[in-house]
């Protein structure tokens, strides 16, 4: 048995997973942010402590006889957060997070400190990344920042606290800016750009290793065998990558959760920092990984379904979409879905979300259907992105919440050009993949872990929907470029 962690932004979830690839039980807590500034995104790291000791307790109530044959841990975790630690291990601010957009002059600082920068992390300098928000930290609050001593990702604290060790593995240390990614080592050159040294970083594994072992008061408190080792994990992305077992190259998946991801699996280090495409390690030794994100995905049809007072929620909303005809959507607004500024290729922290084209006769259904394929659209900017690197894949499994959309599927099937696949379980994500990461850190073997799930439902590209597509898409770029320079 198998026990794995994943800290997203909104939820910390548990999942068991025994020797015969069965689920045996999840469970979740809700996570709230914190915006307390605009452009912040904040969460106290001491609440996702209790919210994962609420979860243990649940599974301990409800399978506690599982949880006494758990013979590893695995950690995933939402990537780039910051949380600083004084010589104490004392938290010194809340954690800034993934989607906090206020290092945007820190970034610039970097860019001009060290144009080879983007050549040794394999990314342009990003807000959403952690090494900015430390030189943030370093300009703005200076007597915190004066007594840093560590510097650990959301997932990494969590660890702190589960074995008493400071350890980050290849994936997640490669979303902060101060790792070598192709030599998946810490850059003293990227460092001291902030400040820092190696001594403020965690000891560095594989993610399908072990790190340290569990503390005794927590097996005992949780009804764990004692002794059991917390594997590297993985962020988010490439632990699902795990989960889903898209580990060789040509593998990928495209994730509609709060943000929006395209993964695709390499063998070697592919670094396109031009277009804003991330290069990161991945969980698994000697192989690495290329994402476009967008940061508003499922989370802008969530936003505008809230602000419709859609009483059937998300589904509903896209059931009115589904049912409009093709002169409709033809004569739907324009949404440029940059509710949280954009990554992918536009890295810019202060794009916004926009309307364009709204007249008497727009209602529900075209605010709707606008918001899809908005993201729709977005998506394709970074597809394009990661094709003009040499990305390339025969088909992507779909994850995450907006996955549950048939319709949706095919929309976005379409305008990429390529198969679209729901696996049966893949909603597990991040937390299945923590499992197969402790599984493979307690002896288990990629081919015999890393397996793909089950094909639940399969959307193709429709021909003439993409061409119907394609005025609409060059009229959302248009509209990107004649507005990029009010957005501030």
């Amino acid at each position: 048995m198998f026990l794995g962690i994943d800290l997203g932004t909104s939820e910390i979830k548990l999942l068991l997973l025994n020797e015969q690839h069965q689920i045996i039980a999840t469970t979740g807590v809700a996570l709230t942010v914190q915006r307390p500034q605009p452009l912040w995104s904040e969460q106290n790291p001491a609440d996702w402590w209790a919210a994962l000791d609420a979860g243990m307790a649940k599974l301990k109530q409800d399978h506690g006889a599982a949880l006494a044959q758990v013979r590893g841990i695995g950690l995933s975790g939402q990537m780039h957060g910051a949380v600083t630690l004084d010589a104490a291990d004392k938290v010194l601010r809340p954690a800034i997070l993934w989607n906090d957009g206020r290092s945007g002059p820190q970034c610039a600082e970097l860019m001009a400190a060290c144009p080879e920068l983007p050549a040794i992390t394999g990314n342009l300098a990003m807000p959403g990344f952690t090494a900015p928000k430390l030189a943030w930290m370093r300009q703005h609050e200076s007597d915190l920042f004066a007594r840093v001593a560590k510097v650990l990702l959301p997932k990494d604290w969590l660890r702190l606290h589960l074995t008493g060790e400071f350890f980050s593995e290849m994936s997640d240390a490669a979303g902060t800016l101060w790792l070598d990614v192709a030599q998946r080592r810490w850059s003293a050159e990227a460092l001291a750009l902030t400040g820092l040294n190696e001594s403020h970083m965690p000891r560095l594994v594989e993610g399908s290793e072990a790190s340290a072992a569990l503390k005794p008061e927590l097996s005992q408190r949780w009804g764990l065998p004692t002794g059991i080792p917390v594997a590297g994990g993985g962020g988010d992305n490439a632990a699902s990558a795990v989960g889903m077992g898209v580990v060789k190259p040509g593998d990928g998946f495209l994730s509609l959760g709060t943000s929006g991801v395209i993964f695709l699996c390499n063998e070697a280090f592919s670094p396109n920092p031009a277009r804003a495409v991330h290069a990161f390690c991945h969980a698994l030794p000697d192989t690495w990984h290329q994402m476009s994100v967008i940061l508003s995905a499922a989370s802008a049809l969530r936003w505008v379904t809230l602000m419709l007072g859609i009483p059937g929620g998300e589904a509903d909303l896209i059931g009115k979409a589904a049912a409009m005809t093709d002169t409709q959507r033809q004569q739907a607004p324009i949404f440029l879905p940059y509710l949280s500024g954009e990554r992918t290729p536009h890295n810019n922290a202060n794009a916004q979300g926009v309307f364009f084209g709204l007249t008497h006769e727009h209602g529900v259904a075209e605010m709707g259907y606008a918001v899809l394929e908005g993201v729709g659209f977005a998506l394709l900017d970074g597809w394009q992105a990661l094709q003009a690197g040499g990305g390339h894949a025969e088909q992507l499994w779909l994850v995450g919440g907006g996955a549950r959309s048939a319709w949706w599927a095919k929309l976005l099937a379409s305008l990429l050009n390529v198969r679209l696949v729901n696996g049966v379980g893949a909603e597990a994500g991040g937390a299945l993949g923590a499992a197969r990461l402790a599984w493979l850190a307690t002896g288990g073997t990629v081919d015999q872990v890393c397996r793909t799930p089950d094909i639940a439902r399969v959307a193709e590209p429709d021909p003439a929907l993409a061409a119907a597509l394609q005025p609409r898409f060059e009229r959302f770029q248009r509209l990107y470029t004649a507005l990029r320079s009010e957005f501030s």
